[in-house]
Parts: C-alpha cells; structure tokens; sequence
C-alpha cells in the first residue's frame, strides 16, 4: 500500500526524576523513575513523511522480579534494551504498517535482549515482560509517526485499507476477515473516570502521617477524594497478610464514605491488586468473604481483581480462579506477554485482561482484539506512567470500546514528570469530578 511505511531515523534518550512520596506494591517499594523517551522518522511508498515519539517509564520494579540482580541492575538492562530495540528499529528495513513492522521487530526482542545480558556479563534470563517493557516507546513512536505522516489519529489507521494482513496473522482463525478498526473506536470517548491508587504506605487519615509533605498536593485519601472528585479507587493489597487486608479494605471504605458524603455522594467503586502474593485462589476467596461479611458495601462496591497469584502460569500446582472469577472479575496482568498467555489465562478461569501501553502498542491492541472476541472483561493499567507515557496510556483507553475507566498515579507519585504536559492538556492532568476528559485525545498519531 502507498501508505506503508520505512523507518528512516530512531533516536532514543532517557529522564530520571524523584517520586514525590515512595509507591509499595507487591512488598516492593520504588522511590524514583527512569522514563525511556524515543523519536521515530518514517516515511511512506509515495513519499510522505513523518515524526512521532513514544516515552515509556522503564519499571523494573514490577516487569522484572530477580533472584540473583539488583534494582539498579535490572533498570540497567532495561534501559539498555530499550535503547537497543530503538537502534534496531533505526537500521530495520522492512516496509508496512506499524502493526506488522512492531510484530515484525518483536520477533527479535529476545535476541536483542540476550545480548543486552552478555555485554553485562548478567547470566539470568532477561524476562519477556521487562523486554516489551523496554521496546514499548519505539513501538509508540512508529504508530505515533504513522499518524502524524497521514495527519490523522492511528486509531482511525487500522482498516483493511491501511494493513496489510487481517488479524488471523497474529490471533488465528477465528479472527479470518478482521481488522484492528472492529475492536477499536474511531472517536475516543468524551469522558472517562479517574482509578487513583490506594498504595500500600498511602496515608488513609492524618494519624498515618507522621510528618507532611506540605507541597500543595493532597495527602490523605480523604483530601484526594475531595480535591479530585475521586469515584474510583485502586487498592493495593499484602497478598501474604489476610488480616491486614480485610482491615485495609474496611478502612479503605470507612474513609471514603465519609470523604464522599461530604460531597453527597453515593455511588463508588475499587478494583483489589495483591501484586501477585497470593499463594492460592482460597486466599482470594476467603478474603471476599470476609470483606463481604465486615463491609458489604465495599464488596458491592468491588468491580475486579487484578492478578492475585504468581506470574508463572506453568508452574505446578496450577493456580485456577474459575471460583473467584464466579464473585467478581478476576484479570491476567503480569503473565500476559502474547497470545499463548491470554488463551492459558482463560484455561485457568481467569475472567478479564488487563491493557497496558508499557507493554506495546501493538500487543495491546492484538489483546484488547481478542479479550473482546473472547468477551473477557477489559481495563487498561497503569504503571505510574507521567507525562507522555500517560497521555499514550489514556489514548489507550479511550479508544477501545469497552474499557470504562482510566487508571493514573503519576500524579500522585511523580508529578514532576507531569509538569511539561500539564498546561498542555489540563483536560487529561487535572481530573475534574473524578473524570478526564478524553475528547481531546483524538489529535494525529497517539492522539496527543
């Protein structure tokens, strides 16, 4: 097609900056963030050409759990391979559609990361999740070239008439005759509500701070709930401590229905991430129960549960979550890295996916493709992505049909990283009633 593309030029640069307040999840705690940021030149068959740019939080902490390297390791490598991936795609000759020439490329991530760990002289693999971690920004920034070649938003670039191949390339038969445009909307929804996070160290009330930040942002749950008009709240939990996470739930409810009466509101809702700790699918059961018996409006209140077990889902015994999927939705996050992991979630009982810009473009979109045919439930995650990577993130979410909410805790944890888009696009960094307004998210490329 005229419209295919050839990679002219990639180049690739890193941020660092401090979060404003630490973030626990899954017993871990990250204090600072590395943001890979990539500009990519293409230029198509009849000679149009365009500059896109993808940026990506480099997060280690949660793509690569090691037992034999540390944190400053890990980032390390990732960085490396991000930045390897973005050399690569500069010397990559093949032409197409971003879709094909990022599955294309994906390809050859495992090699690309392999020799990221011998020129370190690391001898552990290199996991493919904090791979797709590090190759996401040149992915985002094909697509986002793509778009900006053409004038026009990618989401509206994904017809028969730009793509190649439909999508029995990538997700088999039952896909023969489609395209990415059946599982995408043209226009991204005008409104969208806010999931902000309830962080393991987060502050509930003041008596949980034992000394304040005094920067001009809220501290409490409370003062998040008021300030922003919060109606979504993402919990995290212990997975290891049942006690500690029915009580954190409880008070995590106690807090909010006062916040919210304040307002004179009545309707809210949370979504459970254990991070993985769960040794089982009774823990998770358990704590259903027993939540539902202390506080049952916080259990009505619950619309799904992110990933409670490990990420390995070959490892014996085989976790199942056909029971806890009965009570609410139950999403793959860590473990799904391609389509082989999504058809094994689902033979395990796993209800719902979770989307995230972090691992690809083109992954997310083949995945949001087949949870839909699959009529799983959809939500797209975040992984405190600032700045760039959060509008690419929102873009995300506001283009595929049935996600309903937006998560984003940049703001909470690094709003520094936010401060260059925030005056740009005050519809998407200052949340308004709880809610963004992702209107303005239908530019040329990403969106944005």
């Amino acid at each position: 097609m005229n419209t295919d593309i050839r990679i002219c030029r990639v180049t690739s640069d890193t941020e660092h900056y401090a979060y404003r307040s630490p973030m626990k999840f899954g017993g871990r705690v990250v204090r600072d963030v590395t943001i890979l940021n990539v500009t990519a030149e293409v230029e198509s068959r009849d000679g149009r050409r365009g500059v896109g740019h993808g940026s990506m939080t480099m997060g280690n902490a949660w793509a690569w759990i090691s037992p034999t390297l540390d944190n400053e390791q890990t980032l390390s490598a990732m960085v490396a391979m991000g930045q390897k991936t973005a050399a690569f795609a500069d010397a990559f000759q093949d032409v197409g559609h971003p879709l094909e020439l990022c599955v294309a490329m994906g390809k050859q991530y495992a090699s690309l990361a392999e020799s990221v760990m011998r020129e370190k002289g690391f001898s552990e693999p290199f996991p493919k999740l904090a791979q797709l971690v590090a190759a996401s920004p040149t992915e985002a920034a094909l697509f986002d070239a793509f778009g900006k070649m053409l004038g026009e938003n990618v989401f509206r670039l994904l017809g028969k008439e730009y793509v190649n191949t439909d999508l029995s390339a990538y997700l088999g038969p039952d896909f023969a005759g489609e395209y990415l445009d059946r599982y995408t909307s043209r226009q991204p929804k005008p409104n969208m509500p806010l999931y902000h996070l309830v962080g393991g160290l987060d502050p509930l009330t003041d008596a949980d701070i034992p000394q304040r930040l005094n920067d001009g942002l809220p501290e409490t749950l409370g003062e998040w709930i008021a300030a922003d008009g919060l109606t979504h709240l993402k919990i995290k939990l212990n997975g290891e401590n049942l006690e500690h996470d029915i009580a954190r739930c409880v008070a995590i409810e106690a807090v909010t229905a006062e916040a919210q009466a304040k307002r004179g509101v009545d309707t809210w809702y949370y979504s459970a991430d254990f991070n993985e700790k769960c040794s089982s699918e009774d823990y998770v059961l358990e704590w259903l129960a027993r939540v539902g018996e202390r506080s049952p409006r916080a259990l009505d209140r619950l619309q799904y549960i992110e990933q409670p077990t490990h990420r390995n889902l070959d490892a014996e015994p085989r976790i199942t979550m056909f029971r806890a999927a009965k009570v609410r939705p139950v999403v793959i996050d860590e473990s799904l890295t391609d389509f082989a992991a999504l058809r094994k979630s689902r033979e395990l009982g796993y209800s719902g996916v979770a989307l995230k810009a972090c691992k690809g473009q083109s992954e997310a979109l083949l995945m949001g493709a087949a949870a839909q045919k699959y009529g799983l439930f959809l939500c797209v995650q975040d992984l405190t992505c600032p700045g760039a990577s959060f509008l690419h993130s929102a873009s995300l979410a506001a283009h595929i049909p049935t996600v309903s909410a937006i998560e984003g805790n940049g703001r909470q944890y690094c709003p520094a990283a936010n401060a260059p888009f925030a005056d740009r696009f005050p519809e998407i960094f200052h949340v308004t009633q709880g809610t963004l307004r992702t209107a303005v998210l239908d530019g040329p490329g990403l969106g944005f």
